[in-house]
């Protein structure tokens, strides 16, 4: 079993920075893709960013240029950095991790964790 803990949401500014950051315990991390995705009040949950054991990455096309993922050293880690963001990229996120390589849909992703509000006012 995995358990994944979410922390660095929070009420930020149009144009302002938040750093996520998404920590994994329960088994060894070598192999597993981490990564986030993102749901608001009323919309499906929507691919964010994801990164595997050997660094390639995904974004999400409405986050390119301004977020960025990364994998602590320890591989158990993943942050995800916002910049410049939007009111529109208020919504939960939550962080995921699967054995395998990288992928887009929620159905990919077998652990998940609770979750983190991100609210962007303008």
């Amino acid at each position: 079993q995995v358990q994944l803990v979410e922390s660095g949401g929070g009420l930020v500014q149009a144009g302002g920075s938040l750093r996520l950051s998404c920590t994994a315990s329960g088994r060894a991390f070598s192999r597993v893709s981490m990564g986030w995705f993102r749901q608001a009040p009323g919309l499906e949950r929507e691919f964010v960013a994801a990164i595997n054991w050997s660094g390639g990455i995904l974004y999400g096309e409405s986050v390119k240029g301004r977020f960025t993922i990364s994998r602590g050293d320890a591989r158990n880690t993943v942050y995800l950095q916002m910049n410049n963001l939007k009111p529109e990229d208020t919504a939960v996120y939550f962080c995921v991790a699967h054995l395998g390589g990288l992928g887009r849909s929620t159905a990919e992703y077998d652990y998940w964790g609770q979750g983190t509000q991100v609210t962007v006012s303008s």
